[in-house]
């Protein structure tokens, strides 16, 4: 479990870093060389890389492992006093749910499935939120999800900001330069990736309040969203470095989280 649980957490890390140097590439003005900023557009980026096919089933591979990982710890609690508390198990299990089917997406755009991992998550999002506005009291649905969504998101840059990562990295193992680096990329890429959770969730809500799901929005759109405001291409180029801060800060719980 502890292996697969590091190399899901590199995988993750190898995605966010991707999507993270695609957004930036759309803050310059580059258009991200026509790639979503998303899951998707990571892995296509990927796959037209050197090996690029045996990456993408290494990372599918990985995050399968994160998945069963996470599954450990909803059975079995995770690591520390609080890691038996049912709040924790709960989100293990969300978690493992998540980490389940991304894990599904990539092996199957490995597969030779273009439609599966590289699809777009705008589109994704649109058709979800467009059936569930069909359904009787769907705009209430989608509202309540798109609130929690931007609940989440605040929650996450909120804990990134006071350094609750902290509770779950082998601090005494790392040398002192180590610490502050991983603080760093902690801070700056939970707070990035919080905000981005919580615009998105905000969009959610307005489709929702205005009965139009082309209103919701997935991560590339959501990303793109900020170069439309006053000074948005410095924006995004932010937030875009905030997410490959994340990607390395990944890389860092693969070396030192505490299982």
């Amino acid at each position: 479990m502890a292996v697969a649980a590091r190399a899901g957490f590199a995988a993750r890390g190898l995605i966010y870093l991707l999507v993270g140097v695609i957004a930036l590439q759309i803050a310059l003005g580059h258009d991200g060389g026509g790639r979503q900023a998303d899951r998707g557009g990571a892995l296509e980026e990927l796959a037209g890389k050197p090996f690029g096919a045996a990456l993408l089933w290494i990372v599918g591979a990985a995050l399968a492992g994160m998945a069963l990982w996470r599954l450990s710890e909803a059975v079995f609690g995770g690591a520390g006093p609080k890691g038996g508390k049912p709040s924790k198990r709960a989100a293990a299990a969300g978690r493992c749910v998540f980490y389940a089917l991304a894990s599904f997406s990539v092996l199957s755009f490995a597969a030779g499935d273009q439609g599966s991992g590289s699809g777009s998550s705008d589109r994704r999002t649109h058709d979800v939120t467009a059936t569930v506005l069909s359904w009787p009291a769907g705009q209430w649905l989608v509202g309540i999800a798109g609130a929690a969504v931007v609940v989440a998101g605040l929650w996450i840059s909120v804990r990134a900001m006071r350094f609750t990562f902290r509770e779950n990295l082998r601090t005494g193992s790392m040398s002192r330069q180590a610490r502050r680096m991983t603080d760093l990329f902690g801070v700056v890429g939970g707070a990035a990736r919080g905000v981005v959770f919580a615009v998105a969730g905000g969009f959610a809500v307005a489709a929702a309040v205005r009965h139009q799901p082309g209103r919701a929005k997935g991560m590339d759109d959501t990303l793109r969203s900020f170069r439309d405001l006053p000074a948005g291409p410095w924006l995004l180029a932010v937030i875009a470095l905030g997410l490959a801060a994340f990607g390395v800060f990944s890389w860092c719980s693969a070396r030192w989280r505490r299982l």
